[in-house]
C-alpha cells in the first residue's frame, strides 16, 4: 500500500502504496510512517512471497517498481544476498527513508534509487533479471503500457512479480465498536466510489493483462493474512494510521453516530481509542502473479 503515479489518492486502498507527488509534504512523511508499519506487521508474508518466486538462480539485478519506503527492496536484499536493487518511486521522501533503512542494515551499497513518475517517464533500468511490483500497478494511469515497458526492459527470460492486496486490511471485530457495530465495513464501503473512480484497476485479475503484454504467467498465489494483534503496538498504530486515511473521505456518507465513533477510535487520548483495544487482528489477502518475459 506504494509509488509511481503523480496523482494524489487516499491511502485507504492498501498499505504499500504512496501515489504521492515527488514533493516532501507532510502527507508524504505520514505515508512513509504507514508504509514502514506495513513492512513491520506484514514482514513474514512478504518474505514468503520472495521465497515463492519461480527462480532457478538468484537474480543479479532487481528493480522494485513503486518501492515506497523499501518493504520489497529490503525483503529482496534479504532473500538474495548477492543482488543489487534499483528502487523506483515518485516520492523523494520515500526514497530518502529507503536509503536510510538500507544504510542502517548495512546494505546501502546494494541499492540504487531512481525518482520517476512512470506515467510520464520511463527510466533506464539496465535489463533487470527480476522486476517486483507490489501494490503499485493499480495506481498507473495506463497499466497495460507500463507492463509492456517492463516486458521490454527485462533481460531475456526475466521475471515480473506482481503483488496486490485484496483491499486494505480489516482490524476490528465485526461487532465493534460497541456504540456502532460494523463501523469498519461501513467505512470501507463508503470509499468504494472513490476507489472505482481513481483506481479502476484495484482488485484486477492481472493474469490476462500480463499475457496481453507478452508475458507467460508461470505461477499465481493467494496468501491469507490473519495476524493476531493482541498486545502488538505496531498493529495498533497500523490500524490507527490506516483508518485515519479513510476518515477524510467518509464525512458525506456515514451517519453522525458513525463519524463520532470513528473519531473516538482515532483519538489517541480517548479511552476508546483503537490504540487501547486488545482485540485487534489484521485480516486481508495478498495475490501474486509471477510472469516470464
Amino acid at each position: 500500500m506504494t509509488h509511481l503515479a503523480a496523482h494524489h489518492h487516499s491511502h485507504d486502498a492498501d498499505a504499500e502504496t504512496g501515489a504521492e507527488t515527488a514533493t516532501d509534504t507532510a502527507t508524504d512523511v505520514d505515508q512513509s510512517d504507514l508504509l514502514d508499519l506495513d513492512a513491520d506487521v506484514l514482514a513474514e508474508h512478504i518474505a514468503s512471497l520472495t521465497a515463492w518466486l519461480p527462480l532457478t538462480e538468484a537474480p543479479r539485478r532487481v528493480v522494485d517498481l513503486g518501492s515506497g519506503t523499501g518493504t520489497g527492496t529490503l525483503a529482496l536484499l534479504d532473500r538474495f544476498p548477492g543482488t543489487y536493487v534499483t528502487a523506483v518511486d515518485s516520492s523523494d521522501a520515500h526514497l530518502r527513508r529507503l536509503r536510510e533503512k538500507a544504510e542502517a542494515r548495512g546494505v546501502g551499497e546494494r541499492v540504487r534509487t531512481v525518482l520517476a513518475d512512470l506515467d510520464t517517464t520511463w527510466p533506464e533500468l539496465d535489463a533487470p533479471d527480476l522486476v517486483w511490483a507490489s501494490a503499485s500497478l493499480h495506481h498507473m494511469a495506463d497499466p497495460a503500457r507500463v507492463l509492456r515497458q517492463v516486458h521490454d526492459s527485462l533481460a531475456p527470460g526475466g521475471l515480473l512479480a506482481v503483488v496486490e492486496l485484496a483491499g486494505f486490511p480489516r482490524f476490528l471485530p465485526a461487532d465493534a465498536p460497541e456504540e456502532a457495530p460494523g463501523l469498519e465495513e461501513r467505512c470501507h464501503a463508503a470509499t468504494e466510489h472513490h476507489h472505482a473512480t481513481h483506481m479502476p484497476h484495484r482488485g484486477a485479475d492481472w493474469g490476462p493483462l500480463l499475457s496481453a503484454a507478452g508475458f507467460t504467467v508461470e505461477a499465481e498465489r493467494t496468501v491469507a493474512v490473519d495476524i493476531d494483534g493482541a498486545g502488538s503496538e505496531a498493529v495498533g498504530r497500523y490500524a490507527l494510521e490506516g483508518l485515519r486515511r479513510i476518515r477524510g473521505t467518509v464525512d458525506e456518507v456515514l451517519s453522525p453516530t458513525d463519524i463520532a465513533a470513528l473519531d473516538r477510535l482515532l483519538d489517541p487520548e480517548n479511552p476508546h481509542s483503537i490504540l487501547n483495544r486488545t482485540d485487534l487482528k489484521v485480516h486481508t489477502e495478498r495475490q501474486a502473479w509471477a510472469a516470464r518475459a
